[in-house]
């Protein structure tokens, strides 16, 4: 990407870190970032520090890092809208695409995601991830869970789990190992109450909130 060329590591040298971590204290007195960021304190710059150093590492903005992972039950997590807009923007791959099978409904309907990687000029080999289904969601104890999102939009988590299976297949090191928020609220109990319309990432801010 054209900024990764700009994004400082803050650990690459003791200038870099010292620029980096007067950024983060400036960072750290606004209210416009997410709270665990915010305060000025030790635990805040450091976590500003890490979301530099993740920025780097995937070619982004330090800043959409912070607006685009959670903390859920100490766990980090992304939000699937971010890995999918980052794949998507990374340079490497076509933008990616979805293909249902079987009936809406119905414990068979089910999605697969599917790129091109932009070295295959005419399109001739689709890079497919694996197949995921609302059987599967049964199974795996995602659908059944309190104020599950499986059972509201279930097209959208079809998609949503789609695209990180793909993510984790062909460009793992753009999640660098992370899980995305939809994954981690999947086998953490959350309370009904802090369920949301919407995308179950603002379920984990929730959660985050309780649990700090």
């Amino acid at each position: 990407m054209e900024n990764k060329e700009i994004i400082l590591s803050p650990f690459a040298t003791q200038h870099s870190f010292e620029a980096v971590q007067r950024v983060c204290q400036l960072l750290s007195s606004s209210e416009l970032v997410p709270r665990i960021y915010q305060g000025g304190g030790s635990k805040a710059i450091a976590n500003c520090l890490l979301a530099f150093e993740m920025a780097n590492r995937i070619g982004t903005s330090p800043l959409m890092v912070m607006q685009n992972m959670y903390v859920v039950n100490g766990q980090p997590a992304w939000s699937s809208k971010f890995l999918i807009a980052t794949i998507n923007v990374c340079g490497r791959f076509a933008p990616l695409r979805y293909e249902f099978r079987g009936d809406e409904n119905t414990d068979g309907w089910g999605s697969r995601c599917f790129s091109f990687d932009k070295s295959d000029v005419n399109r001739k080999t689709p890079l497919y991830g694996a197949w995921v289904d609302i059987g599967m969601a049964k199974r795996e104890g995602w659908y059944g869970k309190t104020g599950s999102k499986w059972q509201t939009m279930p097209q959208l988590m079809l998609q949503y789990r789609a695209a990180t299976f793909w993510a984790r297949t062909y460009a793992p090191e753009l999640s660098m190992g992370i899980k995305t928020d939809d994954e981690v609220v999947d086998v953490v109990d959350v309370p009904n109450e802090y369920v949301k319309s919407g995308s179950s990432s603002e379920a984990a801010a929730e959660l985050n909130k309780i649990n700090h």
